[in-house]
């Protein structure tokens, strides 16, 4: 075997707690939820506009489309509200305010980072490659996230780190997503999961299919299996699991890699 020098490089890739991304605040139960919205419903307009305004004064300027992600978040808590009248878009916006918070996700550690090539490769010095590496980071709570960084390496082997970004947004889920029939089946079988009630299941779906699809299939499956036990609804709940791990998600075109 070909023996392969390596030389340590002086780069020491570090967490930077100040790295933060805002992201959706979920109240510990329903009631809380309900009281937050009360509240900012008890709030004169004139004191809504007040507080809207100060809260895009503090994060306006650190987060990329953050109005976009406050009506997204409005959208998404309505159902707490338990009234159908017109909100003014301040109250709205103020209210997905409230239910969103600022998260350091490097904030405990940052390792196995992965290099691939980039695709674009274009206005480089010759004899350089640029390149995305991707890393866990474990941040508050320990929950754990991928995160990317950019860099390129130069005809001598030199390496750089490009600055990441310090304000982030997360993706947002790609809706009605296509999973391959075949694909899924060879993951439940990984997962010792293939048995009479997912075949049952596979074969109400079509070669590609979506989450709402497979729901349907595996509702049909349970109404129709004939022993309705605990067994077969844990096989129903865990085949739901293997396609809500996997999923599509969607970045802004204008955002960067990092």
């Amino acid at each position: 075997m070909k023996a392969i020098n390596v030389r340590r490089t002086h780069i020491t890739l570090h967490p930077d707690r100040k790295r933060v991304l805002a992201r959706p605040f979920y109240p510990t139960n329903d009631q809380r939820a309900i009281r937050i919205c009360t509240q900012v419903m008890a709030l004169p307009e004139s004191e809504v506009q007040t507080l809207l305004k100060q809260v895009h004064a503090d994060f306006g300027e650190r987060h990329l489309k953050i109005r976009e992600f406050l009506r997204r978040r409005f959208d998404q808590v309505r159902s707490w509200l338990h009234l159908n009248q017109k909100l003014s878009e301040e109250r709205e916006m103020l209210i997905g305010a409230y239910f969103t918070h600022e998260y350091s996700f490097e904030a405990a550690a940052l390792f196995n980072p992965s290099v691939v090539p980039h695709p674009d490769q274009s206005h480089l010095p010759s004899g350089s490659l640029r390149f995305i590496l991707s890393l866990r980071a474990t941040g508050e709570g320990h929950i754990s996230s991928i995160t990317f960084r950019t860099g390129f390496l130069d005809t001598n082997n030199n390496i750089t780190i490009n600055e990441p970004t310090r304000y982030n947004l997360e993706p947002a889920q790609a809706p009605n997503a296509f999973y391959e029939r075949g694909l899924f089946e060879r993951k439940l079988k990984e997962l010792g999961q293939v048995g009479d009630f997912s075949r049952k299941v596979l074969q109400g779906l079509r070669p590609s299919f979506t989450l709402e699809e497979l729901r349907t299939s595996v509702t049909c499956a349970v109404k129709q299996s004939q022993a309705r036990d605990q067994e077969t609804e844990a096989a129903a709940r865990k085949i739901l699991t293997l396609a809500q791990s996997n999923y599509e998600v969607q970045f802004p075109p204008d955002s960067r890699l990092s």
